[in-house]
């Protein structure tokens, strides 16, 4: 049983990610706020709700999230359009 909630709490996470990878590639020069932003909120509520289905869920989901716009955390873009440029699915830009 332990086993399949990891499977699923994975799959989540990757969609997370998944979901903030097309974001970046196809509305990624829309002037926004960068969506590691809404990875960090969510990582944070589910930090707080962690003892929840929902809340580990959003921890997941966020943390997938997050890691999808992972460059531009490093770099601290808060706002505006990413750069120019050849995007891809796999790589973290």
């Amino acid at each position: 049983m332990l086993g399949i909630r990891i499977l699923f709490y994975l799959l989540v996470a990757f969609i997370g990610y998944a979901i903030g990878r097309i974001g970046h590639i196809y509305w990624g020069q829309v002037k926004s706020p960068h969506h590691w932003i809404y990875g960090l909120i969510l990582i944070i509520i589910g930090l707080i709700f962690y003892q929840n289905f929902w809340g580990l869920a959003a921890l997941a989901f966020g943390v997938g999230h997050f890691i999808s716009d992972f460059k531009d955390f490093l770099d601290l873009k808060f706002y505006g359009r990413d750069e120019e440029g050849e995007k891809k699915f796999w790589g973290i830009d």
